[in-house]
Order: structure tokens, then sequence, then C-alpha cells
């Protein structure tokens, strides 16, 4: 089967299921709605199956859909990228480098090295997303990504590593607090606490989350904050409990009085890695990020 679909046919299916129907999905297209519904025909008889439930309030994609809705995602998302990759090459950048990485990772152990690398790379511009690392090593494995730092409790099957550094996860609680004695503590302990976090789709956040759900259990919020060293001060101020890297919490325990209680939970004892699916489909800048941070990390080790 000789697939023959456009963009404008991907991004139209895309409008029309997140619309619910073929006319809204034309208008967020800026077709019309004949030429909307000629180009789903299309499809289909392409594809020789049908993409669409159609029903008197709107549509649905079929399982058949649902295929073509993921891939076209994936395939505008790359388009996208690639547009955004050359524009910035037309600014003058050399080079262009993609890298996912969890929240400990964006906030605590990259901007150093990052700093120095872009500075011995004056063309070279780097984008860096924030996701779990779960995320991160799905992305690698089905290609739509090429670089990422993951904590090494996640499935990396398939993948290549280097090692970065050590990051592991701790309680923190303010000085005075009766869990400040503790040398250890487990996550199963704590449940009942007020917390403190981060916003709900951070990837720190969603990692304890789903720590906690295994559990069979849902963790409460007092509040929700944008960074780490707010979080912190609330905890300072015996508003509630955190669950933070420990290399934040050491920069802010003596001014915000509060103490790292070890996790002795195995996945918060985890370090941090360079992930990648085969080192000689990364493009030249890419190599000599991943090379430079995995100097870095070997450095503070």
């Amino acid at each position: 089967m000789n697939l023959h679909f456009d963009l404008t046919d991907l991004r139209l299916f895309i409008h029309v299921v997140e619309a619910g129907s073929i006319t809204a999905g034309a208008e967020r297209s800026h077709l019309s709605l004949a030429s909307a519904s000629e180009r789903i025909r299309g499809m289909e008889d392409n594809v020789r199956t049908p993409l669409l439930v159609r029903e008197r309030r709107g549509v649905q994609p079929t399982s058949a859909g649902h295929t073509v809705l993921r891939h076209a995602r994936l395939v505008v998302g790359q388009m996208q990228q690639l547009q955004s990759d050359m524009s910035d090459f037309g600014a003058g950048v050399a080079g262009h480098v993609h890298l996912l990485c969890n929240t400990s990772t964006l906030s605590e152990h990259l901007p150093a090295p990052l700093a120095a690398f872009l500075a011995a790379h004056p063309r070279v511009s780097v984008h860096i997303e924030d996701r779990t690392s779960q995320q991160i090593a799905d992305a690698l494995t089905s290609g739509t990504a090429q670089l990422g730092i993951v904590a090494d409790n996640v499935n990396l099957d398939g993948l290549c590593t280097l090692p970065f550094t050590h990051d592991p996860l701790v309680l923190v609680v303010p000085r005075t607090h009766a869990l400040a004695q503790r040398k250890q503590i487990a996550l199963a302990e704590c449940v009942d606490l007020d917390f403190i976090g981060l916003a709900s789709d951070n990837a720190l956040q969603t990692l304890v989350q789903r720590q906690a759900q295994q559990l069979g259990q849902r963790l409460q919020y007092r509040a929700r904050l944008s960074h780490l060293e707010a979080v912190c001060q609330l905890v300072g101020l015996h508003v509630g409990v955190a669950i933070m890297p420990r290399i934040a919490v050491r920069r802010h325990a003596r001014a915000l009085g509060v103490k790292a209680v070890t996790l002795s939970d195995a996945w918060a004892n985890r370090a941090l890695l360079i992930a990648y699916r085969h080192w000689d489909e990364l493009p030249p800048f890419t190599q000599a990020l991943a090379t430079h941070l995995a100097a870095s990390g070997a450095q503070k080790a």
C-alpha cells in the first residue's frame, strides 16, 4: 500500500478529530467543506478503510483513524520543528540540538555544562524540553527524539547510554519537624502528610504522583508552585513537606530552614544517564553536546 497523504491532509485530519466535525475541521484548516470532505474521502480510499465514524452530532475516529491521528501529530510536529530549525540557520546558526530532560536535570544539573558548551560553540542553538524520564525513553525509542537525559529507573531497552550524574530524591521537611531526626524514610510513611509540589504536568511531579498511585495513595497538596526554591521556602514556613532533588535542597537548606531526609524507595535513589538510540545517527553537534555532558558529569564524580 502506497500512502499519498500530504501535510494539508494530515493537518486537516488532526483538526477534524479535535473539533469533532468535518465542518469545524475545515474551518480550522481554512478549507471549504467540499474540499475538506473530498480530502477525507481520499485518505480513506487510500488506506481502504474508514478513518471516521460519521454520526448526527459529529465524527469520531475509528481504530485506523486513531493510528493515522497519532502519526499525523508526529509528522506535523516534526515539520514544525524543522521549520523552526531552518529559521535558526537563516539567522546565522550553524547547528541546532534538541535535548529532552527531566525537571531536576533542567534546573540543577544542566545550566553550568550547557553554558560552557554554548560558549564553546557560539553558532549552535540548543532547544530543551522538560519531560518525564519514561516519556523521554519512549520518544528516543520511537525515533521522535535523538538525545535525552533520563533517570536510570525507567525501561531503557534498545537505547545506548552514557553516565551523567547521581540525582537522588529526598523528602524535604522543616528543620524542627519530627521527621527531621530520621536518617531515611519511605514514601509509604509520608502519604498522610500535607505536600508542597510543582505543577501537576511537571516531570518531577508526575514521577512522584505515579509512585504514590502505585501505593494506592493520592498525595494531598496544599500548594503548587512554579520552581523548586519556592517549594523549599514554603516547606521552611511549615506549610507542608516536599519531594525534591537532594542537590536543590542542599543549595537552600541553611537559608530556608529545611532538612533533607533520604528516601529509602529504590526509585528515589537514581542516577541520570545521557541516552540515545544509535551514536552514528546523531548529527555532529548533537554528538558534541552528548560528549561534553558526559565529560562534565565525570568531572563531578
